[in-house]
C-alpha cells in the first residue's frame, strides 16, 4: 500500500519536522554521539522516552550501588573541598554527597586548583544533582572519579524559575557512558519547544482523540519530556501506549479485512481415505484436546475461505498429530501439505515421525504400500544432487502429499502439483517474505496452519495474532511420566560433580542424556545462540548490547566463560565417572548427515550422552531420554528452558532436568530459574516470561536485534487498553480498509512496523 510521507517543515519555518536530521538542529558533535544511541532524527530524539522519573525530593540509595556499574544517581552535596597534592603534584577537589544517610565521594584531578574551583563553586553544599560516573572504591569508600553532573534548578534564568524546575520531575532517559542523560534531555528540549501542531502529524485520528479525552501527540511528548508532575508525564504516557496499540491493531484489522476478501479450495473431509485408516491405525486414543482442536481444524478446512489459524500447546501436548491430521485430511480432498520447519534437525524428525505414524499409508508405489498410499518427501539444503532431484519431482508431481521442509522449500525450483495447505512449526523463526514465497506455490491461495512450541498466554496472543484464529491444546498424552527440574548452583562444584556421577547412572540404567551448551566453541561469539536465536545477560535483556533500556550496566565479578559443546564434550570424555560412555555432539554447523547419525546414535543407544546446543529444542523425539543438563541455564529465557526440559520424559519414564546456573540471589536470571524448577504450566511461565523481558523477545521481533515496535505497550499490563484500541482500529478499516482518510495513521503503521519491526505482527 502507498501511504503518504510525513510532512517535513520547510527550512524557513519556526521548527523543525518531526524527520529532520538531528545535525541541522543540535550541530554535528551532539547529533554523532546521539546516533551512537539509534537517534538521528527530530522524531527518533523524541520517541527516545525517559525510562523513569526522578523525584527531586527522593534521593537515590547510594548502599545500593555496585562496584564497576556505571550509575546516575540524585543525591545531595554534603561538602567539596579542592587541596594540592603533594605526591604527584597537581590538584584534587573531593565532593561529598550523601542520599541523606550514605555518603559517595567524588573525585576530580587537575594539574592546578584554578580548574577545580568552577566545580567547587557549583558544588555548594544543599545543592541537588544527578551524578553519572562508574562505581570506583578508594580506601574502603565508593567513589565516582571525574562524574558528569547537572544540578537541579541551576541553569534557570531566575529565582523563580529555579524554584520551578527544582520542583519537577526529572526524566531519566536510557543513556550511555558518553551521553548522559541530561544531555538527551537538553536536546530534547532544544528539538521539542519550537514544534507547532502542524509539524506533528498525529497518528491517532481527532474523533477517537476527542472520545478518549487524548492529548494531541505534540501536547503528549511535552508531558512525558517535560512534565511539572508525574501525573502529567502519566497522562502523556497513556496516550502514546494507546498510540502503539491502536498503530498495531489497524495492520492487524487491515489484515483480517484482506485474508475475509480471499478465497480458496475447499478440502472437506472423505470417507474412506488416509485420514480414516490412519485414526485406525493409531496405537492411543487422541486426548480431547486433541479431538476438539481436530474439528474445529477440519471444519476449517472444508470453507473456502482460507484457514489462518494459530495452533498453541505446551510441551508434548501432541501437535504433531493434530497437524498430520488436517494434512491427510487435505490430500484425501485431492491437495498437498507442506510443513515447514526452522532446523535441518526438526526437518528430518518431523519426516521420521510422520513416515513412522503413517506407516504403509506413507508408501505410494511400493510393495509395501497400501490402497490409496501417498508419499512423504523431505527437502532440505544439504541433501545431494539425486535425493534434491527425487523429492522436487515428489512435489512437482504431486506423488508426495506431503512435503517437509526447511528454508530449501522456498526455493525458486520448488513446485507443487496442487499445495492446499502449509503448516509452519515454530513460526516465528520465519519473516514475511518467506512465508510470502510458499504461499507462492500454491494456484490458489492455500490454507495456513501456524505452530508455536512456545505457550503464549490469550490475551498476548489475541493481540500479536490478531489475524489469526487461536487454538489451544490442552492435556497430555497418556503415559507422559513428567519431568521434575532442579536448581544446581555454579559455585558448588561439590554438586556439579554429582551432576556426572548422576549421568553415569542414567546410562547404566539403559536411558539416554542431554547436556546442553550456548555455544558450540570457545571462540564463538557469547550473545547467540546455534539456532539464531538471543542469548540473555542477567537483566534478561539481550547479550548483544541490549536496547538501551537501563541507565546502568550490569556490575560485580566476572562470571566464567559460556560453555561450549566442542570442550564440554572433550572434558566428559576424560572424566573417570563416564568411562567407557560414548559422547555424541549434535550442533548446526554440522553436515547434515552428521547431525542424523548423532540423533540416531542417541535414540539406538550407540552414543547415549549428546551434548548438543539448542538445535534440540524442539521437536526432537527420543522417548528414553530422562535426564537433562542445561550449563548456564541463566542465560536462556524462561521459554527456552522449558522447551529444552520437554525433550525428556516423553515416555514412560520419568524425567530430570538440572538448570546449572551462575545466577546471584535477588536477579531476574536467579528469578527465571528458580521459576522454572516451580512449575510446568508451560502458559504461567510464558506470563512471566514476559513480566521479566520484552514482548518482542519473547516472540521473536528482536532476533535482528532490531528494537521492538512496542516501547511504551505491554500487552499483558495494558490488556483493556488494547481492547479499547482494536474496537477503534476495526471501526476505522471498516470505514476505510486502505486508511485513506487517516494519512497520518497510515504513515505510522508503514514506518513503526515496516523491516523486521513488521515481523512482531505478521502471523499470517
Amino acid at each position: 500500500m502507498v501511504t503518504p510521507a510525513l510532512p517535513v517543515a520547510p527550512d524557513a519555518g519556526p521548527g523543525p519536522g518531526m524527520d529532520e536530521p538531528l545535525k541541522r538542529i543540535l550541530g554535528a558533535r551532539t547529533a554523532t554521539s546521539l546516533a551512537k544511541l539509534g537517534l538521528e532524527t527530530t522524531g527518533d530524539l523524541l520517541r527516545h522516552y525517559p525510562r523513569r522519573y526522578a523525584e527531586p525530593g527522593t534521593m537515590t540509595d547510594l548502599a545500593s550501588l555496585v562496584v564497576g556499574e556505571h550509575v546516575t544517581v540524585m543525591a545531595r552535596v554534603a561538602s567539596a573541598t579542592v587541596r594540592s597534592m603533594r605526591s604527584r603534584g597537581g590538584a584534587m577537589m573531593q565532593a561529598v554527597v550523601t542520599d541523606d544517610v550514605h555518603r559517595l565521594n567524588l573525585t576530580f584531578f587537575s594539574k592546578g586548583p584554578g580548574a577545580l574551583r568552577v566545580h567547587e563553586d557549583r558544588l555548594r553544599p544543599g545543592a541537588v544533582g544527578l551524578f553519572t560516573g562508574t562505581v570506583g572504591e578508594y580506601r574502603g569508600e565508593r567513589q565516582l572519579t571525574h562524574p558528569d553532573y547537572v544540578l537541579v534548578g541551576a541553569d534557570a534564568d531566575d529565582e523563580a524559575a529555579a524554584l520551578t524546575e527544582a520542583s519537577r520531575p526529572v526524566p531519566i532517559y536510557p543513556a550511555s557512558a558518553a551521553v548522559p542523560t541530561w544531555r538527551i534531555q537538553r536536546a530534547v528540549r532544544t528539538v521539542l519547544d519550537p514544534l507547532t501542531e502542524e509539524q506533528v502529524p498525529d497518528p491517532v485520528p481527532a474523533e477517537i482523540l476527542a472520545r478518549h479525552r487524548y492529548p494531541s501527540l505534540l501536547r503528549a511528548l511535552r508531558l512525558v519530556h517535560l512534565p511539572f508532575t508525574t501525573s502529567e508525564a502519566h497522562q502523556g504516557l497513556a496516550r502514546l501506549r494507546f498510540e502503539e496499540a491502536l498503530v498495531l491493531q489497524a495492520e492487524l484489522a487491515r489484515r483480517r479485512a484482506q485474508v475475509a476478501a480471499l478465497r480458496t479450495t475447499a478440502r472437506p473431509a472423505r470417507a474412506g481415505g488416509l485420514l480414516e485408516a490412519f485414526d485406525a491405525r493409531l496405537p492411543f486414543t487422541l486426548t480431547a484436546g486433541q479431538q476438539e482442536v481436530g474439528e474445529q481444524l477440519a471444519t476449517d478446512l472444508a470453507q473456502s475461505r482460507p484457514m489462518q489459524r494459530l495452533l498453541q500447546g505446551d510441551v508434548g501436548s501432541g501437535k504433531t498429530i493434530v497437524a498430520l491430521r488436517a494434512m491427510l485430511q487435505v490430500v484425501d480432498a485431492g491437495g498437498q501439505a507442506a510443513i515447514l520447519a526452522p532446523t535441518e534437525v526438526l526437518a528430518a524428525q518431523h519426516h521420521r515421525t510422520i513416515r513412522a505414524l503413517l506407516g504403509p499409508l506413507a508408501e505410494a508405489g511400493t510393495l509395501m504400500g497400501e490402497a490409496g498410499a501417498t508419499r512423504v518427501a523431505l527437502l532440505t539444503g544439504s541433501l545431494g544432487a539425486r535425493a534434491r532431484k527425487e523429492a522436487l519431482l515428489e512435489a512437482a508431481s504431486g506423488q508426495a502429499g506431503i512435503v517437509v521442509g526447511t528454508h530449501a522449500l522456498l526455493g525458486e525450483h520448488v513446485q507443487f502439483a496442487d499445495l492446499g495447505l502449509i503448516v509452519v512449526d515454530e513460526q516465528h523463526r520465519f519473516g514475511v517474505e518467506q512465508r510470502d514465497a510458499l504461499r507462492g506455490r500454491a494456484q490458489t491461495t492455500p490454507h495456513m496452519l501456524v505452530m508455536t512450541a512456545t505457550p503464549i498466554p490469550r490475551t498476548v496472543a489475541m493481540t500479536l495474532f490478531g489475524d489469526l484464529e487461536i487454538s489451544e491444546l490442552a492435556g497430555l498424552p497418556d503415559g507422559r511420566a513428567g519431568v521434575a527440574t532442579h536448581v544446581v548452583p555454579a559455585g558448588r562444584p561439590a554438586w556439579v560433580g554429582r551432576i556426572w556421577q548422576r549421568v553415569r547412572e542414567e546410562v547404566d540404567a539403559g536411558n539416554r542424556v542431554y547436556v546442553v551448551c550456548p555455544r558450540i566453541d570457545s571462540d564463538d561469539a557469547p550473545d547467540v545462540l546455534d539456532d539464531g536465536g538471543l542469548l540473555l545477560d542477567d537483566d534478561g535483556a539481550g547479550a548483544s548490547g541490549g536496547s538501551g533500556a537501563s541507565d546502568h550496566a550490569e556490575g560485580g565479578p566476572a562470571r566464567p566463560p559460556l560453555s561450549a559443546v566442542t570442550e564440554v564434550a572433550e572434558q566428559l570424555r576424560a572424566m573417570p565417572d563416564l568411562d567407557g560412555v560414548r559422547i555424541g555432539t549434535l550442533h548446526g554447523r554440522l553436515p547434515a548427515a552428521e547431525k542424523d547419525q548423532a540423533m540416531a546414535d542417541l535414540a539406538s543407544g550407540a552414543a547415549p550422552v549428546l551434548v548438543a546446543t539448542t538445535v534440540v529444542e524442539v521437536g526432537v523425539d527420543v522417548p528414553e531420554a530422562t535426564l537433562m543438563v542445561i550449563l548456564d541455564a541463566d542465560r536462556f529465557g524462561i521459554s527456552q528452558l522449558h522447551q529444552l526440559r520437554g525433550r525428556v520424559g516423553r515416555g514412560s519414564r520419568p524425567g530430570t532436568c538440572l538448570l546449572v546456573s551462575h545466577a546471584e540471589p535477588g536477579t531476574d536470571a536467579f528469578e527465571r530459574v528458580e521459576r522454572l524448577a516451580s512449575t510446568t504450566d508451560g502458559f504461567e511461565l510464558a506470563r512471566l516470561d514476559l513480566e521479566l523481558r520484552r514482548e518482542g523477545d519473547v516472540l521473536g521481533a528482536s532476533q535482528s536485534g532490531k528494537a521492538s515496535s512496542l516501547r511504551l505497550l505491554r500487552v499483558v499490563r495494558d490488556a483493556d487498553l488494547i481492547a479499547r484500541a482494536r474496537q477503534d482500529a476495526e471501526a476505522l478499516v471498516a470505514e476505510d480498509p486502505a486508511l485513506a482518510a487517516w494519512p497520518g495513521l497510515a504513515a505510522a503503521i508503514e514506518d513503526r512496523l515496516r523491516d523486521e519491526s513488521k515481523e512482531f505482527i505478521d502471523r499470517s
